[in-house]
């Protein structure tokens, strides 16, 4: 075993059961037709299961509505087709010693420059913005907020349905539910949006939702972030007080546990303490938490669409925040994208044969 062995200790929470703390983050691929797995999917996770990953989050995939994707190759998360490609990717992964979550998601306005593709309307926004000052559509009605939220839920049913050991919603990175967080990008006037308890309402009918759907012991992992891919300084929570007024009532609602997300996971959240995200999430709720964020490489995911190179990075301060107690899991990105055995090294202590990561892995699944 190598230094990182504290990352390999098994974790129980509620029905989950991992062998060890590393988590594959949830990465879009856009490798599903039409919205379906293929089997080319099922053998990208079942290597990644197979290879000492404790929890594999999926790809974002979409709930039933007509504009929930920007993309045409997402997987969606409805729908027989898709739900069979699914119950195929969970069985794999099972066979191959794994645990898995899907990431449940609706993109909102936020738009996708990658593709000239667009959805059927209507998009889906609490303020009919897609950035702060950009319209893009109309706010959604009361109709429409219910029906999203049914959405979510029903897919949240799906997926237990199917065997799929826990879920994820995706409440970060200036995505749908994000948007109800963010005051730059709602701005409605009714029950979903004024102060901060009040935007945060859309997160937690859907949170309410899918705990009524899957019952008290089913795991629920929902993924936040301060940091927008419209705005990359954009704050929800400027103070401990705050983020607790933030979080506390998500908790409630039915998240268990809250998957933090920050381009560079090292960063403390606010002064007087290098706390990080997941760290002051974990505090002031009590709740386990994921970290996130340029874990085991030198440079950010983000910079990687603009054609950027990581080299593997040193674990050191990693392995002190979580012997501090910090977070839970650790959740890992691009060096997974490239090397499906990256945890495995790690754990044996093969550091030398750690991989670079190179944007070109992102137009195939190994």
């Amino acid at each position: 075993m190598s230094h990182a062995a504290p990352l390999f200790q098994p974790f129980t929470f509620k029905g989950l059961k991992l062998a060890n703390r590393i988590v594959m983050a949830p990465m879009t691929r856009s490798f599903s037709p039409g919205g379906v797995p293929t089997k080319q999917v099922s053998e990208y996770y079942r290597k990644r299961a197979a290879s000492a990953v404790g929890l594999i989050v999926s790809e974002g995939t979409v709930v039933q509505r007509p504009s929930a994707g920007n993309d045409p190759d997402v997987p969606h998360f409805w729908g027989d087709a898709a739900l069979a490609g699914w119950q195929d990717v969970i069985n794999t992964v099972h066979q191959a010693g794994g645990v898995m979550a899907p990431q449940l998601w609706h993109v909102g306005a936020a738009r996708n420059p990658r593709t000239t593709w667009t959805a059927p309307p209507p998009v889906d926004s609490p303020s009919g913005l897609s950035r702060p000052g950009k319209q893009f559509g109309e706010p959604m009605t009361d109709a429409a907020i219910a029906d999203t939220i049914a959405a979510f839920a029903k897919a949240a049913g799906a997926a237990k349905r199917l065997g799929f050991d826990c879920i994820e919603l995706h409440g970060a990175h200036g995505y749908l539910i994000d948007q109800f967080f963010w005051d730059g990008t709602n701005t409605r006037t009714d029950k979903f949006g004024g102060d901060l308890v009040a935007r945060g309402k859309f997160a937690g009918e859907i949170l309410k939702a899918v705990r009524a759907e899957v019952g008290p012991d089913y795991p629920v992992i929902i993924r936040l972030s301060q940091w927008k891919q419209q705005d990359y300084a954009a704050r929800i929570a400027q103070s401990p007080d705050e983020m607790a007024a933030w979080l506390q009532p998500l908790a409630d609602a039915g998240a268990d546990i809250f998957h933090c997300s920050q381009r560079r996971f090292w960063e403390p959240e606010f002064d007087g303490s290098d706390l990080n995200f997941a760290g002051w999430a974990k505090k002031l709720t009590g709740r386990p938490t994921i970290t996130v964020g340029s874990v085991g490489l030198s440079g950010e995911f983000i910079a990687a669409f603009g054609g950027e190179s990581s080299k593997p990075a040193s674990l050191d301060e990693l392995l002190r925040r979580f012997d501090r107690g910090d977070f839970d899991l650790v959740a890992v990105g691009r060096a997974l994208i490239s090397d499906p055995d990256w945890a495995l090294k790690v754990r044996d202590g093969r550091m030398d044969e750690l991989s670079n990561f190179s944007p070109a892995a992102l137009a195939e699944l190994v």
